[in-house]
């Protein structure tokens, strides 16, 4: 049975707020870069971009990562994924990046996101911003900006809809139940 958790309204001061609490940890907008993974991180780093404008009057950098040739996942994939395009067009040295993304769950694509980053240059700081921490991690991962700290079962699914994807901005539990291996 799904269960919305977050409503569009819910999400805009959720966007607020993280804007906010960006400029106050980095005293304000100056040397500050977002840079949103690929799909629904670039989505929230957007918004945040626009609401850092309206706070601050200053359009802070903002880029898009793709990190799919950075998981550590690809071997165990029956498929090849598509990779994206990567826009970040501005220098990272010295920068406070502002890494978003929709949702964080092992940590492993912030550790796949942060090996991109610095392929890319060598930022003076990286802070996390995410919409949903879900917890599980499997990496020692922490996000410096969170919208909602939402506690799930492995057997749950947090679904983010973004209005960019032509939904209603939501964000959606779904209880899936897990195949079993059947024993020989």
């Amino acid at each position: 049975m799904d269960k919305t958790v977050l409503n569009k309204k819910a999400i805009s001061r959720i966007i607020a707020r993280i804007a906010h609490e960006i400029l106050e940890k980095n005293n304000g907008s100056k040397d500050i870069a977002l840079v949103g993974i690929r799909t629904g991180g670039v989505f929230m780093a957007n918004r945040l971009h626009q609401m850092i404008s309206e706070i601050d009057h200053v359009a802070v950098p903002i880029g898009e990562l793709d990190i799919t040739l950075y998981r550590d996942d690809l071997k165990l994939k029956k498929e090849y994924p598509t990779v994206q395009k990567t826009i970040i067009p501005f220098d990272l040295t010295s920068l406070h990046v502002v890494l978003v993304d929709d949702v964080l769950f092992t940590g492993r694509t912030i550790r796949a996101a942060m090996d991109g980053l610095i392929d890319l240059g060598r930022p003076k700081q990286i802070q996390l911003a995410v919409l949903i921490d879900r917890g599980h991690r499997e990496l020692p991962i922490r996000p410096d900006f969170v919208g909602k700290n939402l506690p799930t079962s492995p057997t749950e699914k947090v679904d983010v809809q973004w209005e960019e994807n032509g939904q209603e901005d939501c964000v959606i539990i779904t209880h899936h139940v897990e195949e079993r291996k059947q024993a020989p």
